[in-house]
């Protein structure tokens, strides 16, 4: 399974030309996707207009929506959180740290185009759907 993280899904809705964006066009329809509810939230909530809005609630809806968050995923996030600051690397956004680790705690791949997610790979073993 591979989680498709709100960085890539921007860029797909605004038509941005990228790596991540062609890959998540290759994949569509063709390999299993998920997105995380906080991931749909933070999506969602960038549209201006109602028909957008409920366009792309429709794709992101025929996907796997896992959730995020819970007691044993917010601790190790805290706990990947420290391990990275010890080691000289602060991530700049709680989200991304939550995301990583339910990604690295269900084995699950993530698609991104945010930096922050680069040290769970370089560090905590984050599979990264570009490789």
């Amino acid at each position: 399974m591979i989680l498709v993280d709100s960085s890539v899904w921007i860029d797909y809705f605004r038509g941005v030309a990228a790596p991540q964006t062609d890959r998540l066009d290759a994949l569509l329809g063709r390999e299993p996707l998920a997105t995380g509810d906080v991931v749909l939230t933070e999506v969602l909530q960038g549209f201006a207009s109602d028909r957008d809005f409920h366009q792309a609630l429709r794709l992101l809806t025929s996907l796997d929506v896992i959730q995020i968050g819970g007691e044993t995923v917010a601790v190790q996030a805290a706990r990947n959180f420290r391990l990275l600051r010890a080691r000289g690397v602060t991530v700049r956004k709680t989200i991304d740290t939550l995301i990583a680790t339910r990604c690295i705690q269900d084995g699950h791949a993530l698609l991104f185009s945010d930096r922050d997610f680069d040290p769970f790979v370089e560090h905590m073993g984050l599979q990264s759907a570009m490789m």
